[in-house]
């Protein structure tokens, strides 16, 4: 029996959905997902040794209610498949996961990659809501007296 190497499983995906990617290395993919309440998320597939992860940037870390977001991050992770969210050492914001290489296929991939997307864009919002309130009203205050447009505020006009 053949053994499939998973980066041309990863690469043969990526091309296929026609995702926008690089590579970094020979194992490494580098990701950028469309989104609509976060535009794009950047994520990256590395093959390992004996497992594929995928990590991808989600927020940097909260100007505010720091342990509030982290909780909602927690309370959010037991319902993920396959990822979760964490944060790194300057506690920034991350979705990240891990499978075995034996399970890497196309399946998996757009699982893993459609849970990173749909969590990464529906949770966008409420986390800057959560971390950043006080940066967003400031914003819109300088937009209004700038005459900037506040299109890309919309979703928090409850704020203010």
């Amino acid at each position: 029996m053949a053994v499939i190497d998973p980066r041309d499983v990863i690469e043969e995906f990526l091309d296929s959905h026609d995702l926008e990617f690089e590579k970094k290395d020979s194992d490494t993919f580098l990701i950028t997902l469309p989104g609509e309440k976060k535009l794009q998320t950047h994520c990256a597939l590395i093959v390992g040794d004996h497992s594929l992860s995928i990590n991808a940037f989600v927020i940097r870390k909260p100007d505010e209610n720091e342990a509030e977001v982290h909780a909602w991050c927690m309370a959010k992770n037991a319902s993920l498949y396959g990822v979760a969210f964490a944060i790194n050492d300057v506690r920034d914001i991350f979705i990240v996961g891990r499978l075995p290489l034996s399970a890497v296929t196309d399946q998996e991939i757009d699982r893993l990659i459609g849970t990173v997307l749909q969590i990464s864009d529906a949770s966008f919002n409420p986390l800057l809501e959560l971390g950043f309130a006080h940066a967003i009203r400031r914003e819109w205050a300088w937009r209004i007296s700038r005459g900037e447009s506040l299109a890309n505020l919309d979703a928090f006009r409850h704020l203010v």
